[in-house]
């Protein structure tokens, strides 16, 4: 199985207020089809870390490679454009634009894309809501939708380029109990269906429990690979 993504020794400081180390040499690795997720007390470096790994965060030493492809150090044009093809994120809060269709929002990240059609892009958008089973809302406002409904919505966005891995930052932290299983099951059919791997930083033990396995981190450091 190939490697999807790996972390080589990632350091990350805080120049502000004070020099703070942050992350302390990081290292590890998910493979194709891995469902992984990564718990610790707050503040113990777990978003730093998945901002760093999702490309958004540029300012660490250390290395990083998607797809075998060493990403630290590209310019941030080609790194925007890395992370929106190859990484689905989805977050705690849904960040859905409320006054526009569930089927824009979804569409949003192919367009910025423009690898397809808009007309290709719709048809993929559509697969991605009715593979959610939440096809019936495409032209309503994202505003209008549920809870649940709306965390589904943005899985749909992470997924609309095809990513090769979607990571989570406590996708599940907002929704009650029902919601948050549901979000399990559909992370766990990505991986089982379509070989997704996923990585996701998450306080839920239950959640963490049912994945693949568990990275441990404390004070900015691993402490078990899982």
């Amino acid at each position: 199985m190939g490697l999807v993504l790996k972390a080589e020794k990632i350091n990350k400081h805080f120049k502000k207020p004070v020099l703070f180390h942050v992350l302390k040499d990081i290292s590890f690795e998910v493979k194709q089809g891995e469902f992984a997720s990564i718990m610790g007390k707050s503040g113990c470096g777990k978003s730093t870390l998945l901002y760093i790994l999702s490309t958004m965060d540029t300012d660490y030493e250390g290395k990083l490679f998607l797809n075998n492809e060493l990403v630290t150090g590209k310019p941030q044009i080609e790194l925007s454009r890395i992370r929106n093809k190859h990484i689905g994120f989805v977050f705690q809060f849904h960040y859905l634009l409320s006054e526009f269709t569930v089927l824009d929002n979804v569409m949003l990240p192919a367009k910025k894309l423009a690898d397809k059609t808009d007309a290709e892009i719709e048809h993929n958008a559509m697969e991605k809501l009715n593979m959610l089973n939440i096809g019936h809302l495409a032209k309503k406002r994202a505003s209008r939708i549920s809870g649940g409904e709306k965390q589904r919505v943005a899985i749909a966005r992470a997924l609309i380029n095809d990513p090769s891995i979607l990571m989570g930052d406590e996708p599940t932290g907002n929704l009650d109990s029902y919601n948050s299983e549901n979000v399990f099951q559909i992370f766990k059919k990505l991986k089982e269906e379509q070989g997704l791997s996923l990585l996701v930083v998450t306080h839920d033990t239950d959640f963490a429990d049912r994945t693949d396995r568990i990275i441990q981190m404390e004070d900015g450091k691993i402490i078990d690979h899982g």
